[in-house]
This record gives structure tokens, C-alpha cells and sequence, in this order.
């Protein structure tokens, strides 16, 4: 399964230090990943993804999307070495974890950037192999947003322009589905089946 993106407080040059011509990889149709794309296709990058349908990823092209990697029929690491003529991805932002990051980390190019920011898989942690990295010069990287929220001066205005974005239509936020608040937890229900794209909502 999939990774996602650079975390709302940071733009695209930050702590993926993303610009034209690199690729980043998206792993997945969330909220997170659909942001990524229309964010790292604004900064002039080349934009994969992973999800669990063709269908999701034909969604995903409206949005930015230049070519999908359906990871239950296919390998991620293998289709982004295959994609980028065996170079691998600039940019890796993973917000599933587990072995999936080991794999994230593979699939990186020379110099690459890894950076982990979940565990959505909901498998435990695994120990990393980094031996190959160090002769790469690659980095991983750990995101948490909430200590940016408490201790950072950067997160605040950051959400602020992305809520700006949204509002002038910059950026779009796609839904789902909407639950009653009474339903909520039919709500995690469907999304712990991996049917969503974007974002469900609970509704007071």
C-alpha cells in the first residue's frame, strides 16, 4: 500500500524540497494524497500515485496525476523504478508505514527524500534496512504536525494560504461521503474499507 504527502504546514519546498522536474510519488486517494497532488503539480513536478483502483486513479488524473500505479495489481517499488526509466522518485511522502516504508525508501532516486508522516497501514512498525542509503545520499524524514502546531511559527500562516486556496478554488478539497455524527461509527467502518476518496465527513 501507498504514502502520501508533504504535511499542510510545509510547502512543497520545505521538507521535500520539491521543484520543477522532480518527481514526486503520492501514495493513496485520501485527503492527503488528493492535496499532494494538486500542490506538487502546482510546483511544476511530475506527480505518480498509488491506489487500490484503476478507477481512483482515473479520478486522480483530473486533479493532477500524470501516471498511477494500481498497487494491489502491481508492485509500487517495481512500477516507479519501471516509470522513471530505473531512476526512482525524488520525493517520497509516506503516511502508511509499516513494510511500506521499507519499500518507499527503495523506490527512492539518488539523493532522494522519504518523509514519514503515518502509520494508516495500522500494521506494526517494522526495523528499517537504511544500508543502501547512506552510499545514495538519501534522507528519511519524520513529520509530526501537531508538535508544528504547538512549538513552530511556520504551521499557522501555512493552513492559513491553504484555507485561502480552497476558498478562492486554488485547491480543491474533494468529499466523499457525509455521516451524522450519530453514525459515526458506520463512518470509520467505511473507511477502514478503503472505498473512500477524499475526505468523510461526521455532521453535527
Amino acid at each position: 500500500m501507498p504514502c502520501s504527502f508533504l504535511s499542510p504546514a510545509e510547502t512543497p519546498d520545505e521538507l521535500g524540497r520539491l521543484g520543477p522536474y522532480r518527481v514526486l510519488k503520492v501514495l493513496g486517494a485520501g485527503g492527503v494524497g488528493i492535496a499532494a497532488i494538486q500542490l506538487a503539480k502546482r510546483a511544476g513536478a511530475r506527480v505518480l500515485a498509488t491506489a487500490s483502483s484503476d478507477e481512483k486513479l482515473d479520478r486522480l488524473k483530473d486533479l493532477g496525476l500524470d501516471e498511477g500505479i494500481n498497487y494491489v495489481q502491481s508492485d509500487f517499488v517495481a512500477e516507479a523504478r519501471r516509470l522513471t526509466d530505473g531512476r526512482g522518485i525524488d520525493v517520497i511522502v509516506d503516511s502508511v508505514g509499516g513494510a511500506t516504508l521499507q519499500g518507499s525508501l527503495r523506490a527512492l532516486a539518488y539523493r532522494g527524500r522519504c518523509v514519514t508522516v503515518g502509520d494508516a497501514g495500522r500494521t506494526a512498525a517494522e526495523a528499517l534496512d537504511v544500508s543502501g542509503m547512506r552510499g545514495n545520499n538519501q534522507t528519511l524524514v519524520g513529520y509530526f504536525l501537531g508538535a508544528e502546531l504547538l512549538v513552530g511559527p511556520r504551521a499557522h500562516p501555512m493552513i492559513a494560504g491553504l484555507l485561502d486556496d480552497i476558498a478562492s478554488g486554488n485547491l480543491r478539497v474533494v468529499i466523499d461521503r457525509t455521516y451524522p455524527l450519530a453514525e459515526a461509527a458506520a463512518a470509520h467502518a467505511y473507511i477502514e474499507s478503503r472505498q473512500s476518496f477524499g475526505r468523510v465527513l461526521l455532521v453535527p
